[in-house]
């Protein structure tokens, strides 16, 4: 086993960047340059599209990793744990009508005990999967 030179163990430096894409979105934040020479999103940023989605937090090897909020522009709004930019972890997805779901994801679907809130604001709790929710239970507030 050799020592790596002081090169090799170093940190890649972060640059903080604007970058507009030929699509049209937008990027704001930090970036590293990867051995190639490309520069990947990496840390923290906001990431914006013409068409009104937006989101912010955390970036690793170019795609949505770790904590963040995503908002969709139909008014539905994400924020918790991403994962090679899906929804994956824990996480509250509040839809445009005002209901709320709270709870695990992965890879996008809701999947693992959570709580949902209806528009009439009342809360049920189970476990979900996918579409399904066998054993939802009603929590009555007394």
């Amino acid at each position: 086993m050799s020592a790596g030179s002081a090169e090799e163990l170093k940190d890649p430096e972060v640059h903080k960047i604007c970058f507009i894409f030929p699509n049209g979105d937008k990027y704001e934040g930090e970036c590293t340059r990867i051995s190639s020479g490309i520069f990947e999103r990496n840390g923290s940023g906001v990431h914006t599209t013409p068409n009104g989605i937006t989101y912010i937090g955390a970036w690793k090897d170019d795609k949505m990793n770790g904590i963040g909020r995503l908002t969709h522009f139909s008014g539905a709004v994400y924020e918790g744990e991403f994962k090679d930019n899906m929804y994956h972890g824990m996480g509250t997805y509040t839809f445009p009508n005002g209901a709320k779901y709270t709870g695990s994801f992965v890879e996008n679907r809701v999947e693992g005990k959570g709580e949902y809130t209806d528009i009439r604001g009342l809360e049920w709790s189970g476990t979900f999967h996918y579409t399904a929710a066998p054993g939802l239970k009603l929590k009555l507030q007394m």
